[in-house]
């Protein structure tokens, strides 16, 4: 992995980490133990200290762990890129970077900085459990994040794209450094004569890039089953209408290619795609096999830990939402005076159900006609008000990469289609 601002490369790791997690359920207790080590010796005091942590905490428990049955796996799963990370020399991940630089500051005099990190990750996981599971995993991820900033007349902008892949190193051939920096650049530069937007209640048409993180944001948090117990408003909900007949919700595990796909989670659960709303009402929330027990529920296969040094929690994969059947252009159809917002800047959720979402690219809807840039733009409310409010849903479909922070780091994606919100709180100038 490396950094890059404008053109010079700021700091770079590389290296090689292996070793051993060790799980144990002692008297409906979990305990938990890792080693950076192999040495038969140091698996043993592992095994000795999962032990002990889990006696101690069982002792305070009130209700016993238990978890849901699985079947046995056995498998080997291989990943078969047509360009391997590991086989492309430093220099060459370096140029890419640099070409990437020079074609976001080239693009106008206005851009002022560029700053590129790239990660690439391969290795193979070993799972095995007590009940007789067996499996190696491939590992590979390609990933970077690419930011760039405008200034003219005291005025300053931002903008950021991802990029990541679990096919190989070929990703850069379809996201090319030209297309990249035109993409960075032409929004920074578009965004510096832009006005603030006018705060209140609006119609709003939404990007499948805010689409995307106000699914995994708003909604998908709060179907993680272990915040479900905590106080989160599904727990509640399940068989409930939250949502118009238009909102159909996903988290998948199996898109090939997907910045969240996997074949085997790290209880050995195989990934597949869940079903979380249908047409408007809860149908399911994301499991482990702890989760899974207490809501008498079957395991999603969403238990994953960031690495070796972690016990595994449930994590989101590629969530997102179902395709319609609205073109593009019906969806600004009737919106007298609204937003089009397209591409998000950040977000972030509670469990009660309130959210916002920053913007880092929208524009005005004026008699059903896109209008002028608008800048610093965001939206808010509550994720159960707000889905009821969804009245037209495209019938494309994008699907981006992220990375989620839940004290852990996960790759994941998420996307849908554009989509209109009848009503919703845009945050401007009064």
């Amino acid at each position: 992995m490396f950094t890059m601002k404008e053109g010079r490369v700021e700091a770079t790791k590389q290296g090689i980490e292996t070793g051993v997690a060790l799980r144990v359920l002692v008297n409906g207790a979990w305990g938990f133990a890792s080693v950076g080590s192999k040495n038969s010796e140091a698996l043993a005091s592992v095994i000795s200290d999962a032990c002990a942590m889990a006696k101690a905490a069982s002792t305070r428990l009130k209700n016993p762990i238990k978890l849901a049955q699985t079947k046995p796996v056995e498998d080997h799963v291989e990943v078969k890129p047509r360009k391997k990370p590991s086989e492309i020399s430093i220099e060459d991940k370096i140029q890419i970077a640099s070409a990437t630089t020079r074609a976001t500051l080239g693009w106008d005099e206005r851009i002022k900085s560029c700053t590129m990190d790239y990660l690439d990750l391969e290795g193979k996981t070993y799972f095995g459990n007590s009940q007789g599971s067996y499996i190696e995993q491939d590992k590979l991820y390609v990933w970077s994040r690419v930011t760039a900033s405008a200034q003219q007349n005291g005025v300053f902008t931002f903008s950021r794209e991802e990029i990541g892949s679990t096919t190989g190193y070929e990703v850069f051939d379809i996201q090319t450094p030209e297309a990249v920096g035109e993409t960075l650049a032409k929004r920074a530069v578009t965004q510096l004569s832009a006005k603030s937007p006018k705060g209140g209640v609006f119609p709003v048409v939404l990007g499948p890039n805010v689409v995307g993180v106000f699914v995994h944001e708003a909604f998908g948090h709060l179907a993680e089953a272990d915040l479900a117990l905590a106080g989160g408003v599904l727990a509640n909900n399940m068989g409930k209408k939250i949502a118009s007949d238009m909102v159909t919700f996903y988290d998948d595990g199996t898109i090939e290619g997907a910045f969240g796909s996997f074949k085997y989670d790290d209880e050995g659960v195989p990934a597949q795609k869940t079903l979380l709303i249908k047409d408007g009402v809860v149908t399911g929330l994301l499991h482990d096999r702890e989760t899974a027990h207490k809501f008498n529920a079957q395991p999603t296969g969403n238990a994953r830990a960031e690495d070796f040094c972690v016990d595994p929690i449930i994590r989101m994969r590629n969530t997102y939402m179902a395709p319609k059947d609205h073109t593009f252009e019906e969806l600004f159809e009737g919106v007298k005076q609204g937003y089009f917002f397209k591409s998000f800047r950040g977000g972030q959720a509670n469990l009660d159900g309130t959210f916002q979402v920053g913007i880092q690219e929208a524009y005005e809807i004026n008699n059903g006609e896109l209008g002028a840039p608008v800048r610093d733009a965001s939206f808010s409310g509550n994720t159960l008000q707000t889905l009821l409010k969804v009245d037209a849903v495209g019938k494309d479909f994008q699907l981006n990469a992220g990375r989620c922070g839940k004290g852990q780091t996960a790759f994941i994606g998420d996307g849908g289609p554009h989509i209109r919100v009848s009503e919703v709180t845009v945050g401007g100038s009064a």
